[in-house]
C-alpha cells in the first residue's frame, strides 16, 4: 500500500471514529489499527522531512503544555537531609522549588566510591501505589543499583504522590507542572558536584515512561533515554498528567507518543515492552518506525528494543537487567560492579527502606512555610 492510500485510509478511520473537535487524546484514543496506519502515513521519506516534522511536534508539545516559555528557575537552595550509608551507595531526602512555593520532593542516590566524574540518571515513577511511586520496591532497587554502577540518581514524586501533597494528581494542568518539575529535576542533578553533563540519562515505567520521553523530546541535555512499558502507537496515556492538555492534537495537526519518543533520535534510546499492555505490538509496529527514524541519521545502532511477551506492566528484574546493560554501554558505567562471576545482575545489595525513612517532610523537617497548598493555589501559580 502506498503512502497516499495509507493516508486516505487513516483519514477515513478518523472520520468514522474520532471527533475533530476533541483535542485531548486520552487513553486508547486510536485503535491499534489506527495507530499503525498513522505511523505508516507519517513515515518520513528523508531526514529533511523528519526534521520539519520534529519542529511541528515540539511546537505542539510546548504550546499544548503552555510552556512556550519556561518559567524562571527559583534561586532558593535545595533541602538535603537524612543521609543514609548503604552497601555501595548513599540515600538522601531532597526537596527544591520548581516554582516559587512549589516543592519537588524525592531521593538522591549516590555512589559510595569516589570517582572523577559521575553519570547522572533521572528516575521518574509511574502510577504505582502501596507504597506510593518512589517508595516502591522496584524504584528503590533500580535507583540503588544504578548508583552502585557509578551514577548519581534522582527519583522524585509525581504531583499528589509521596511528599508532593500541594495539589491533587488529577490537576488539570498536571502535564505542564510535571514537565516543569522534570526540567528542574534535571537542573538539580546537573548542579551536583562531579555530575558529567555529557552522561545524562533518564528512565521510567508507565507514567514515568511518559515523563521520560516527554523530557527527552524537549530537552537536549538528556543524552540517553529508556522509556519502559509506555511507547504505544494507539495509547496516549490515561491520566491528566499525560493527556490532560492538548499536546497531541490541534486542529488538523495530530501526533502520537511514538513520534514524540522518536524525537530522541539520534541520541541512544531503548524501548522496553511486554505482552500484556499497550506495548504488546512494539516489535511489529512501534520499533520498526523508530528504526526507520534512526536510519535517517545513520544511527541505527543507537536504538534498541527489549520485548518480553510473557511479562506484564511493571519495571521488574528482567526489564531492569536490560536497562543496566544499555545505560552501562552508553553512559560509560561499571556493569561489573553489580554482576556475579557468572555475569548475572546481582541486586541483592539493595536494602528496601521504609517509606518513613525516605520522606522529605516530617516533624523534624517541616514543609517550608511558603509552600502553596490546594489545586486552586497551584493553578494560580502556573498562570504567573
Amino acid at each position: 500500500m502506498n503512502k497516499i492510500s495509507v493516508f486516505v485510509c487513516f483519514s477515513l478511520l478518523l472520520s468514522l471514529g474520532l471527533s475533530a473537535q476533541d483535542e485531548l487524546c486520552k487513553g486508547s484514543y486510536f485503535t491499534p489499527a489506527q495507530g499503525k496506519a498513522f505511523l505508516e502515513a507519517h513515515t518520513p521519506a528523508n531526514l529533511f522531512q523528519w526534521k520539519q516534522r520534529t519542529e511541528q511536534i515540539r511546537a505542539r508539545l510546548r504550546e499544548g503544555m503552555q510552556l512556550e516559555t519556561m518559567p524562571a528557575r527559583p534561586a532558593s537552595a535545595p533541602i538535603i537531609h537524612s543521609k543514609k550509608i548503604m552497601d555501595g551507595y548513599t540515600v538522601e531526602n531532597v526537596a527544591f522549588e520548581s516554582l516559587p512555593g512549589f516543592y519537588v520532593t524525592g531521593n538522591l542516590y549516590r555512589p559510595l566510591t569516589p570517582q572523577s566524574s559521575y553519570a547522572g540518571i533521572l528516575c521518574p515513577h509511574g502510577h504505582w501505589t502501596d507504597p506510593d511511586g518512589r517508595f516502591h520496591e522496584q524504584m528503590q532497587i533500580r535507583c540503588a543499583t544504578l548508583a552502585r554502577m557509578g551514577a548519581v540518581v534522582f527519583a522524585w514524586d509525581m504531583i499528589g504522590f509521596g511528599d508532593s501533597k500541594q495539589c491533587d494528581h488529577n490537576l488539570s494542568k498536571g502535564v505542564q507542572l510535571q514537565t516543569i518539575n522534570s526540567t528542574r529535576a534535571l537542573d538539580f542533578l546537573l548542579s551536583l558536584p562531579g555530575v558529567d553533563p555529557a552522561r545524562i540519562g533518564i528512565t521510567g515505567a508507565s507514567g514515568g515512561g511518559t515523563q521520560t520521553f516527554l523530557l527527552t523530546a524537549l530537552d537536549p541535555r538528556i543524552k540517553v533515554s529508556v522509556p519502559c512499558v509506555m511507547v504505544s502507537a494507539y495509547f496516549f496515556g490515561g491520566c491528566a498528567c499525560e493527556s490532560g492538555m492538548p499536546i497531541h492534537k490541534k486542529g488538523d495537526f495530530q501526533t502520537n507518543n511514538v513520534e514524540i519518543a522518536a524525537l530522541a533520535a539520534p541520541r541512544p534510546m531503548l524501548l522496553i515492552s511486554d505482552g500484556n499492555d499497550w506495548t504488546r505490538n512494539n516489535p511489529t509496529v512501534e520499533y520498526p518506525f523508530m528504526q526507520r527514524i534512526y536510519r535517517l541519521y545513520k544511527k541505527e545502532k543507537n536504538v534498541g528494543l527489549v520485548h518480553l511477551p510473557d511479562e506484564e506492566h511493571d519495571y521488574g528484574p528482567s526489564k531492569r537487567k536490560a536497562l543496566y546493560s544499555f545505560m552501562a554501554k552508553h553512559l560509560r558505567m561499571n556493569l561489573k560492579a553489580v554482576t556475579k562471576s557468572n555475569g548475572e545482575v546481582d541486586e541483592s545489595a539493595t536494602k528496601v527502606l521504609d517509606q518513613k525513612e525516605l520522606e522529605v517532610f516530617n516533624e523534624a523537617h517541616p514543609r517550608p512555610a511558603n509552600a502553596v497548598m490546594d489545586n486552586a493555589a497551584v493553578l494560580k501559580l502556573l498562570e504567573k
